[in-house]
């Protein structure tokens, strides 16, 4: 395996300040970052890991709002607890920043007037809520009213999260402003927007040529070709707020950078931060401005076209007429979704657990090993409370940790806690040393393909070997009968657990700080473990317990508080309806015929669906839930007898019915095949 001089910048997506992290966030984004950085340092690289604080934006003024103070206080108050919990977790950034810094102003501010100067932006006119009582423009999320296609009175100013229908914020009925409850009117405003369509052919380029060199995950790829195939659009890139990076032209007074904008050269910004704190002023130009760094961009799934399409056409339209050229991501290695007991995180209805306060009840190392080896790198996966305590207590405790205290008791007692001499190799000693000696090869390769999972289950497989070989060999007996081969059998296990703690390192990294300290002995570089790392007579310190089970109460305690909200819920209140009104409601099954996606949505699909006694179109708001594939001949339940509506310019005869999965998504009411298509619903 050769050794890794390369320069390498690895991100993590920058948290929002508006929250406490959970365990989703961590096998979203930073886990599987910071695995890969610890391994990578143990190569030698030449390696900057960046993180920090996304501080601006509309959530964070919701939330300052609600709580009747500043902005700066909402973001002090959370980037202190998730910096505090990303330190307790283990994570190894080189630095943990903030968008609210100077810094980051400054460079921001920098991108945007370069683009202003070289004629990129495009200056447009809209008409937009504007509250006159409060003097602001009124972002979408301060706005709520009645949704123009389903009714939901709690709709968007431009999308209804029940229906999924965009419109624009002309056709909301009954806007309200959520600031001050006066209805707003539309005024016309001009913002500044980004070309992303210009940029198009290129990123197509870019995304093939990167999967072409490395090998980039589908669930990205197929994302990207989403957004080729529905054409890239102008993008704005600032809006009417005065919390956040404030636009530097005196004819745009009031107007900040859209937070998609900025917070991507966080990255930078953050970098250019640390190299001051190292008086080394000039130091992130060598990574981010030299064409030799690898940069790797770790995310969560619904940050991937910020980092696949957005930043790269930010950085060729910088590159385009400088000399000093940035870097593209060489790789974004974006994880799906982890649910908590098969829902989604939820803290309105208290369904989860914030890092912070897990940290306070259990160590750090079984949650990142639990995470680690069910990271949702290809799909969805859950946390269970049981599956942590399985890993913690079968895994952890029985195979490593047991596997750990055996030989250590074994040596300390027999060998006066010191290594012994080797003698004889019998087979089963060199078929274990050739295992042994071939692990950290066997699980870089998983880990140089961002296989976090894979690797690191494949490490406790040497554990579960280790311990079968300690079985097999029985020092029990042997300690009385064959001394030599007793002082074999330990000698191995020994070299097996040295690399064990080396390998675990960047994955438990607080239990095999341990370890090594038990074995008196460092990590070395990744390339020379294997076998032969500790002589003959080298001297151990004394054992300690690496894991302690975890009982079964309490999981059920803490399993016992699922879905207790902290808070009294009000009771959802339903307008009663007499049995003639329901009968007014045409409900029918029909088939889907045909489905293809809208363009420029991410949310509708337009199906053609058969009544039997005609075939209409149906726009419906589920193509985040669907695959056109997927809902072809699907017999379904739809509203036949609803007043027609338009939904980005297509007209939709009807509404078919679907349910919220509890996922994050929906499923369709569908009928048995033998109903008849056209019949009615009662």
């Amino acid at each position: 395996m050769k050794l890794d001089k390369e320069k390498i910048i690895i991100t993590s997506a920058l948290p929002y300040a508006n929250g406490p992290i959970h365990l989703g966030h961590l096998s979203g984004a930073y886990l599987p970052a910071d695995i890969y950085v610890r391994y990578k340092r143990l190569l030698g690289a030449d390696i900057l890991y960046i993180c920090g604080s996304d501080e601006h934006g509309v959530p964070i003024t919701i939330t300052a709002d609600k709580e009747n103070v500043k902005p700066q206080v909402v973001i002090d108050r959370f980037h202190n607890i998730n910096k505090d919990a990303f330190e307790k977790f283990g994570m190894s950034f080189d630095i943990y920043s903030r968008t609210s810094l100077p810094v980051h102003h400054e460079t921001s501010k920098e991108f945007f007037l370069n683009y202003y100067k070289q004629g990129i932006l495009n200056e447009k006119k809209s008409l937009q809520f504007y509250d006159e009582k409060a003097k602001m423009f009124l972002p979408d999320r301060y706005v709520e009213g009645t949704c123009p296609n389903c009714g939901n009175e709690q709709a968007r100013s431009d999308e209804c999260e029940n229906c999924g229908a965009l419109y624009d914020p002309s056709d909301l009925k009954n806007p309200k402003s959520k600031i001050t409850g006066e209805t707003p009117v539309l005024k016309e405003t001009s913002h500044y927007y980004f070309p992303l369509g210009k940029y198009q052919k290129r990123l197509e380029e870019y995304v093939a040529s990167m999967n072409e060199k490395y090998g980039w995950k589908e669930n990205v790829l197929q994302y990207c070709r989403g957004w080729f195939k529905d054409g890239l659009q102008d993008r704005a890139v600032t809006r009417d707020l005065d919390w956040g990076v404030q636009v530097p032209l005196e004819e745009a007074s009031g107007k900040v950078l859209y937070v998609w904008f900025e917070a991507v050269l966080g990255y930078i910004s953050a970098t250019k931060e640390l190299s001051q704190k190292l008086g080394k002023p000039e130091l992130w130009k060598e990574y981010w401005q030299n064409p030799e760094t690898k940069y790797v961009a770790f995310i969560g799934k619904d940050n991937i076209v910020f980092h696949t399409i957005f930043f790269p056409a930010m950085l060729m339209a910088w590159n385009d007429a400088r000399e000093d050229k940035y870097i593209l991501p060489q790789n974004v290695p974006a994880n799906e979704f982890l649910n908590f007991e098969g829902k989604k995180f939820s803290k309105s209805r208290n369904w989860g657990i914030d890092v912070i306060d897990f940290l306070k009840l259990f160590p750090a190392d079984p949650l990142r090993y639990t995470l680690a080896a069910n990271l949702p790198e290809n799909r969805d996966t859950d946390f269970y409370w049981k599956e942590f305590q399985s890993r913690n207590n079968s895994e952890l405790a029985d195979i490593l940790g047991n596997f750990v205290n055996r030989t250590f008791t074994f040596v300390h007692k027999h060998f006066e806690g010191k290594v012994p001499q080797p003698g004889t190799l019998l087979p089963i000693d060199s078929q274990m040393l050739e295992l042994i000696e071939g692990y950290p090869k066997k699980v870089s390769e998983y880990f140089e393909q961002y296989k976090i999972k894979d690797g690191v289950n494949e490490i406790m497989s040497l554990a579960r070997a280790g311990n079968k070989y300690f079985n097999d060999s029985e020092p029990w007996k042997s300690v009385k009968s064959d001394r030599e081969r007793c002082q074999t059998t330990l000698y191995v296990c020994l070299e097996a657990i040295y690399t064990l703690a080396e390998l675990f390192y960047p994955v438990i990294p607080f239990s095999a700080e341990r370890l090594f300290n038990m074995l008196n002995a460092k990590p070395v570089q990744w390339d020379k473990s294997g076998s032969k790392n500790l002589p003959a007579g080298h001297q151990l310190n004394k054992a300690e317990i690496l894991f302690t089970k975890i009982e079964d109460k309490v999981i059920e305690e803490q399993t016992s508080r699922l879905g207790q909200a902290e808070e009294p819920v009000a009771v959802e209140k339903f307008e009663e309806i007499t049995i003639d009104d329901f009968f007014k409601v045409q409900l029918r099954t029909a088939v889907i015929t045909h489905a293809e996606n809208v363009p420029k949505s991410e949310k509708l699909v337009k199906l053609k669906v058969d009544l039997g006694f005609e075939k209409r179109q149906v726009v419906a708001g589920i193509a985040k839930s669907f695959k056109p594939e997927e809902l072809v001949g699907k017999r379904i339940i739809m509203v036949a007898n609803l007043k027609p509506a338009k939904l980005m310019g297509l007209e939709s005869q009807g509404m078919i019915l679907a349910v919220d999965n509890g996922k994050g998504g929906v499923s369709l009411l569908e009928v048995d095949e033998n109903v008849k298509t056209g019949t009615r619903a009662k």
